[in-house]
Formats: C-alpha cells, sequence, structure tokens
C-alpha cells in the first residue's frame, strides 16, 4: 500500500458528523502516522451519542444542552436514549435508529442506540431449554424470539406466549409441543434448537420427553375445538382446500395445538419471516382427501401497504405462477407444485375418497430419514395381498416439505399476534408435524406467502 504519510507525523482528526466539531461536548482528537506511512487511529475524539438528560451537557452536539427533542417523529426523545434524531448525527433515516428499533447487521449504524455499532448475534436463547417444557415462551425462544417486553415498553419484543388449542380456547395435550435440536436428519436453522407442533406426538424415532409414537398407528389425542373463528369467516364458513380436492368434513379441529404469540415489533421493521417445516403421514395415500391436516400460521396486523398480507390472514399459503392458492399441507403433493419435496414420487391420493395423482417433485427422501416417516408402508394398508401399499412400492410412511420460509408484514411499532396452528381434519389419525426455527426482522416490506427456502 501506498504510504500517505511521513513515519511519526501528528495531526488533528475528527470522524464525527460534519458540523459536530467543537461543538458541545464534541471534540477533535490527534493521530499518528505509523512507521508503514498509514495514519493510525483517531484518538481523543468525542463524536455525538445520545443526550443524557440532567447532566448539563450537549451530548449530540446540536448547541442544546439537555433538550427532549424528538426532531424524527420515532416517538423517541433525545433524553429517552435517541441517539440519532436527524441526519447530521450520521443517520441518513433518523426515524428508523431509536431503542425500539432492531440491530440491523453490516449497515454501520447502531439502529437500536445501545451505543455499539452492528452487534446483532446469533440467538442463544435456545439452549437448554427442556424437550417438554410447557413454557409457551421458551417456544418463542425456540424460534429465535429472544427479546421479551412488557405492556408498557418502548422496545420491541415477545409481550406473550400461550400454548392454545385452534380457537384459542383449552391447552393442547403436552405430548403434542417439543423443543429439539433436531428432528431425525432435519437440524436447526438458527440458534440451538427449534420448535416442534403435532398432531400426534412431537418425537422422532428415539426421541423422548415426549416419547416417539408411530405416525399411523398411534391413536388420537382425542382432544378437539372450533377453527379460528376469523379464518374461517373469511372463507365463509368452509375451510378451503388445494384445487381440486375434496372439502373436509366436519366442523370440529381434531388433535389441535397452536402457539399463540404477541408480539411488539421493531420500529424499523417492515416484515419478519421464519423457516417452516411440514411432514405428514397421510401422504402419500389420503394427499387430495377429506382428511388434510391443516397448518395455518395467522398473522393480526395492522399493515395496510404493499404488497398486503392476506385477506384471511394465513401466511402459510403458496401462490402458483398461474396465481392458484395452495395451503400449506399434504396438498401441496397434488399438482407437482414443487413445495412438497422429501418423498417418494409415484402414485398419490390411493385410497377412499381421495382424488388419484401422480407426484414427480420429489427430490430426495433425506429429510425423513430418522423422522419415522422414512419407512416403507407395511402390507396391513394392502388392497390386495402382497401389495406392500394403497400406493405400491414407492409408498412410505409419509413425507414432507424440506424447509421453507413464511413471511409477512407489519407496521414498525405495533403490536402483533401470530398463532401458529395445527389440527387435523375430518378425523383425528396420521399425523402430521410442523417444525418452525429461525425468526427474523427485516427492514424490507416482504412477499406474505410461503416459499422454498
Amino acid at each position: 500500500m501506498t504510504p500517505v504519510c511521513v513515519a511519526g507525523a501528528v495531526e488533528s482528526c475528527y470522524t464525527g458528523p460534519l458540523g459536530t466539531d467543537g461543538v458541545g461536548a464534541c471534540k477533535s482528537g490527534t493521530r499518528t502516522c505509523t512507521p508503514d506511512g498509514l495514519w493510525g487511529a483517531c484518538n481523543g475524539e468525542v463524536v455525538p451519542r445520545a443526550e443524557i438528560c440532567a447532566n448539563g451537557i450537549d451530548d449530540d452536539c446540536n448547541n442544546m444542552v439537555d433538550e427532549e427533542l424528538d426532531a424524527d417523529g420515532d416517538g423517541f426523545t433525545t433524553c429517552q436514549g435517541d441517539c440519532c434524531d436527524n441526519p447530521n448525527q450520521g443517520c441518513e433515516t433518523p426515524a428508523l435508529v431509536n431503542p425500539g428499533a432492531f440491530e440491523v447487521a453490516g449497515n454501520q449504524l447502531d439502529d437500536d442506540c445501545d451505543g455499539i455499532v452492528d452487534n446483532a448475534v446469533a440467538a442463544t436463547c435456545d439452549m437448554g431449554l427442556a424437550s417438554n417444557s410447557t413454557a409457551a415462551m421458551d417456544y418463542a425462544k425456540a424460534m429465535d424470539l429472544c427479546q421479551t417486553a412488557g405492556p408498557n415498553d418502548a422496545k420491541w419484543g415477545v409481550i406473550s406466549a400461550q400454548l392454545l388449542r385452534a380457537d384459542g380456547t383449552g391447552v393442547p395435550n403436552a405430548i403434542q409441543h417439543s423443543i429439539r435440536p433436531a428432528f431425525g436428519g432435519t437440524t436447526v436453522q438458527g440458534g440451538n434448537a427449534f420448535a416442534v407442533l403435532s398432531t400426534g406426538s412431537a418425537a422422532a424415532q428415539g426421541q423422548t420427553l415426549p416419547n416417539f409414537v408411530n405416525f399411523q398407528t398411534g391413536p388420537a389425542i382425542g382432544t378437539t375445538s372450533g377453527f379460528p373463528a376469523d379464518f374461517l369467516a373469511a372463507h365463509a364458513g368452509a375451510l378451503p382446500n388445494a384445487p381440486g380436492c375434496p372439502a373436509p368434513s366436519g366442523n370440529s379441529a381434531n388433535d389441535p395445538v397452536m402457539l399463540q404469540l404477541k408480539i411488539r415489533a421493531p420500529t424499523n421493521a417492515r416484515s419478519f419471516s421464519f423457516s417452516m417445516n411440514f411432514l405428514s403421514s397421510e401422504y402419500p395415500e389420503w394427499t387430495c382427501s377429506p382428511f388434510n391436516d391443516f397448518f395455518v400460521v395467522l398473522l393480526d396486523s395492522t399493515f395496510a401497504g404493499s404488497p398486503p398480507n392476506p385477506a384471511d390472514k394465513n401466511l402459510a399459503f403458496y401462490k402458483d405462477g398461474a396465481g392458484q392458492v395452495y395451503p400449506v399441507g399434504v396438498n401441496l403433493a397434488f399438482g407437482n407444485t414443487g413445495l412438497f419435496t422429501q418423498c417418494a414420487n409415484g402414485p398419490t391420493g390411493c385410497a377412499s375418497l381421495s382424488v388419484p395423482g401422480n407426484i414427480s417433485t420429489c427430490l430426495d427422501t433425506a429429510g425423513l430419514v430418522g423422522t419415522g416417516m422414512d419407512q416403507a408402508n407395511p402390507p396391513r394398508h394392502s388392497l390386495a395381498a402382497g401389495q406392500p401399499g394403497f400406493c405400491g412400492a414407492n409408498n412410505l410412511l409419509g413425507g414432507g416439505t424440506g424447509w421453507l420460509v413464511t413471511s409477512g408484514n407489519v407496521v414498525g411499532g405495533e403490536t402483533i399476534t401470530l398463532r401458529i396452528a395445527l389440527w387435523d381434519t375430518s378425523d383425528g389419525l396420521y399425523d402430521s408435524v410442523a417444525i418452525i426455527d429461525n425468526f427474523q426482522w427485516s427492514v424490507e416490506a416482504s412477499q406474505p406467502g410461503t416459499v422454498i427456502q
């Protein structure tokens, strides 16, 4: 590198915003030229920081002492710790920088005004959580939502968490939820663990607390609830289904489980996303049948911008190139949507009341290994003696999507409610599993819905 100074030379320096040197507490420092002919660090300088009220000092160097200002209208005054209330303090969009923001890695800003630039770190709050925890807040942590907040706090965070049934009343069976570092060969996407919800036991083969129960032959949990009322009303009182598939029967959610989170969004957030993985032992026999297990992610938000959140609030859907909407579930395997990839290709919908089909978009079965859904379907399901299963030799005990990403839009600073629910329709047999992990905020609006990760 070409030398820019004479070794040992010393000069004045200042790295704060233009016009703040010599104002209030701000002052220049000095830097010394190194033996390599390059300027060293600026030592002894004082640059603007958040105003500390009642100390008699102009800390933010704006020619005012102990001022209670909110020039950017973000709801945080300089005395409340807003470290960038106008562009002269070094941030391009001051309203996105305050103690209610989340730290955006790599943007060279102290977004949350905690005095440290770019200190967003990997989630560690999901370490050491009990696999059979009944504390709903632990499941938020397992999703990598680590910060909590009180009802009247200015900061963002999870305000409350509940484990409920699909309509928000009652509690699920304790074996229907767990916190795991892995599910068979499926490993975490963020942190050290993820949340598992199931219409049966939330355990892969060999796992305990709760213990593994065969997803096809295990008994039904036996609990019921209503469907989420607002979701049902948005569809004129009937559950939606994949195009061309028969409607579910009955008016009850069988073996329901739901994680409900109330969260204050960061002031600089415009959307969120998380990773999810859906597996079902309904595949392939009961694909496109009335026995579709339902998985929904219902978002209550005041967001009214573009792209809009779904009118029915459900983010767990896929829209194909023709604009056709498919709810996330085993029926993603009908019509080759491309989202059901961890499975064996071949016939689907071979059981009674199912619409026959054929899938060719399965990539492999690596995502099923060790889950309990990777075994060959036994002869007990044969239509004829000696046949391995309803759907032939390629019939395994289940299939899955692999990791997907679900996204939704929010208004910065608002309190949202997120309901992540799973239930069986028409009966309580043949169980499904949803794995949720790696919750993240974004400063950009998203395209709401679910896509391949």
